[in-house]
């Protein structure tokens, strides 16, 4: 039998996982999340695969995971306690931040707590001009006598921070001797080794970050690892990164700021694949969950990353301007918009009488109140269960059942009767306000940056994805939905798609015009050194591995850059001139204008990835899905549509019914998600499985 790749994502609901081989033979299964201890879902939900279909431990080739862990961490506030030792004048960066307001009229707004208090932000007497030449020597005196007082306040990790040790690491390094000598247990992130890069405030952000998320991941993946080996199962461990690569476990635990946002990147990265397989170059990926819902933009088959990100900031909206709510990290990650708007999301209405949907969410425990543990508000699943939407016996295959019963007694006695609505009347208002959010988010990313959504289509998956994709896409005036195979459980099938990266940066800045190419080619061919040299030790060969390059650059005098790919090939005269005008059209697409060739353009960092790629594709061509034993499907199902449309019988099919192009309105259920397919729709699965709904224009 051929051996099974797997991955693993962890919801705030559903812990997913999926099993693939070679022979494009697939097996899913949802799990509800763990929240106490996220492994044992894990390690309970590949029990019952293997069970079910025969497997054994030796079976599993690799497992690949995109996990909440070190995002929960920062959220909760319940990563190590951290201490930073930073260059005199410089303790209150992670106060001072930005100055950047995400809600400019809130007189009430305030800053987040800064994840290392005061007391805990240590000075030592050094300094370094912006060439990295050294102006005051270190004095060692300083960084003892700090440290013994951070260690005397039991501190679980040090972050060191000093200025400019971008362009000269010496300082940081010889700290860093110190402290291995005085405290070798402890855990030591230095900046110049997480983020060699100018600007105090987001260097100084990232990697206090890494530090205090890094005894918590390595807690968890020494965990997970250890009950991986407890089960036998002795395949590689490999994390998503934000950024959308894989890097293994032990790498992750180094560098955790990587892996904050690794759960998202998984379904953009298989949305991005599976349109490349299909021919469309431009996708608008939808990913609504139990919790939230984000969208991300791909074009020319290539998705969009930014530079950095903030955790912690709430709805994530992408707005250029409105930031500051949450804590910096810079690191390359996937650009998502991203709100709170999920199936468990609640909903209530607010003071001034007016029906709101989330951010809250009942999450797994106690989840919608139709889960029937515990949950007393309703949420948006219980909105569809009243709607007809959802088979209340049919969730999960009818693995999870569902009381429907209690979602109409919700909905009729905390939001119909306040609002003196029928209760399928004020159900409706919600899933069309969680809608209306949804839409906020595909705009952020797509009309808000000078994108028309007309052009895309909507590629729609999680939980609850395709049953508003339809909806949603109506809205926009988008004409084709892509409903890919396993929806409800996809971004763990993003997983198999994704490839072994690392990220190098290095900031070198320098005029476009004038710089000598050979240096150039000195730091960029430094850092693809470094890329093939842990490639190699990832177990890839020299045909297997390729480096890609960028720049971060601006026209002079600007206060931001924009990131740019750099020619393949030597770095010549012509290639850089190349790059200069690379950087002119970005600039004209991304902000509607570009300066004359008169004026200057520098660059400020430089950028590699080294990506492992693996001469057989990853994953095949052709998917053949499991039939999970299931309740019943019925017929059909009435489902309410509104005043006055009313209510309508479906025909209620599944996606092998899909075979031959169908006309809507029907219902499709799956054993992971319900997709609806309205009226002026007409639907068909393609040669790779994907649900294709083709919509009639308005």
């Amino acid at each position: 039998m051929a051996r099974f790749r797997v991955g693993v994502d962890i919801g705030g609901t559903f812990t997913d996982i999926v099993f693939l081989n070679a022979a494009g033979e697939l097996h899913t299964k949802k799990v509800s999340s763990s929240v106490d201890d996220y492994a044992r879902a894990i390690i309970e939900g590949l029990d019952e695969v293997m069970r079910e279909h025969r497997l054994t431990p030796a079976d599993v080739s690799e497992v690949l995971h995109a996990t909440t862990v070190a995002s929960n961490a920062i959220l909760e506030h319940k990563g190590a306690k951290t201490g930073l030792i930073t260059t005199k004048g410089f303790r209150d960066v992670l106060e001072i931040r930005r100055l950047r307001m995400p809600r400019l009229y809130d007189l009430a707004w305030e800053k987040p707590v800064p994840l290392v208090e005061r007391y805990l932000r240590r000075e030592v007497e050094e300094r370094l001009d912006a060439k990295g030449n050294v102006q005051v020597k270190l004095k060692e005196a300083d960084v003892r006598k700090e440290l013994d007082f951070l260690l005397k306040e039991k501190i679980e990790a040090l972050a060191v921070c000093l200025l400019h040790s971008y362009a000269n690491p010496a300082h940081e390094k010889r700290i860093k001797e110190i402290v291995q000598k005085r405290a070798p247990k402890l855990l030591t992130c230095i900046s110049s080794e997480v983020l060699p890069e100018i600007r105090e405030y987001e260097r100084t952000s990232t990697t206090v970050i890494n530090a205090y998320v890094m005894p918590i991941v390595r807690t968890y993946l020494a965990r997970l690892r250890s009950e991986l080996d407890r089960a036998k199962i002795k395949a590689p461990l490999l994390l998503m990164q934000s950024n959308g690569g894989l890097t293994p476990s032990e790498a992750a635990a180094e560098m955790p700021c990587n892996v904050i946002e690794s759960g998202p990147a998984a379904g953009v990265v298989g949305s991005q694949q599976l349109a490349h397989r299909m021919g469309l170059g431009k996708v608008i990926s939808f990913d609504m969950g139990g919790t939230t819902a984000k969208a991300s933009l791909i074009e020319n088959g290539e998705v969009t990353r930014a530079s950095e990100y903030q955790v912690g900031a709430g709805i994530m909206i992408g707005s250029r301007l409105l930031t500051g709510a949450g804590y910096l990290l810079k690191v390359p990650a996937i650009d998502l918009a991203e709100v709170g708007a999920g199936g468990g999301s609640h909903v209530w209405i607010d003071p001034a009488g007016s029906l709101q949907v989330g951010p809250t969410s009942a999450g797994a425990v106690p989840g919608p109140v139709c889960y029937d543990i515990g949950g007393t508000e309703p949420t948006v699943t219980d909105a569809n269960v009243v709607l007809g939407y959802i088979n209340p016996e049919f969730l999960c295959g009818g693995e999870v059942k569902l009381n429907a019963a209690k979602s109409h007694k919700i909905f009729a006695d905390t939001i119909a009767k306040r609002l003196g609505l029928e209760v399928a009347h004020a159900a409706l208002g919600a899933h069309k306000i969680a809608a209306s959010n949804m839409i906020r988010a595909i705009k952020a990313v797509s009309s808000e940056r000078g994108r028309d959504p007309r052009e895309y289509a909507l590629f729609a998956f999680g939980g609850n994805g395709p049953l508003f994709a339809a909806g949603i896409a109506e809205s926009l005036q988008m004409r084709r939905i892509v409903v890919p195979p396993s929806p409800g459980v996809f971004s763990s099938f993003g997983l198999l798609y994704s490839e072994v990266e690392h990220h190098y940066s290095r900031t070198h800045w320098c005029m476009v015009r004038t710089v000598d190419p050979k240096l150039v080619a000195r730091v960029v061919g430094g850092m693809e050194k470094e890329a093939m040299a842990q490639l190699k030790a990832d177990g890839f060969t020299a045909a297997e591995s390729r480096a890609k390059r960028a720049a971060s650059m601006r026209y002079q005098g600007q206060s931001y850059e924009l990131t740019v790919p750099m020619p393949d090939g030597p770095v010549t005269r012509h290639s850089l001139v190349e790059l200069e005008e690379r950087f002119g059209q970005e600039h004209e697409r991304t902000y509607g204008h570009r300066a004359g060739p008169e004026e200057p353009v520098e660059v400020v960092s430089f950028h590699v990835v080294g990506q492992g790629i693996p001469t057989t594709p990853r994953v095949p061509e052709r998917i053949r899905i499991d039939e999970h034993a299931a309740a019943t499907r019925p017929s059909s199902r009435r489902a309410y549509f509104g005043p006055e449309a009313g209510w309508i019988e479906l025909p209620v099919i599944g996606r092998t019914d899909l075979r031959s192009r169908r006309k809507g309105p029907c219902i499709v259920e799956e054993y992971d998600a319900t997709c609806i397919i309205p009226a002026d729709g007409e639907a068909e699965v393609d040669d790779y499985g994907n649900i294709v709904i083709d919509l009639k224009p308005a």
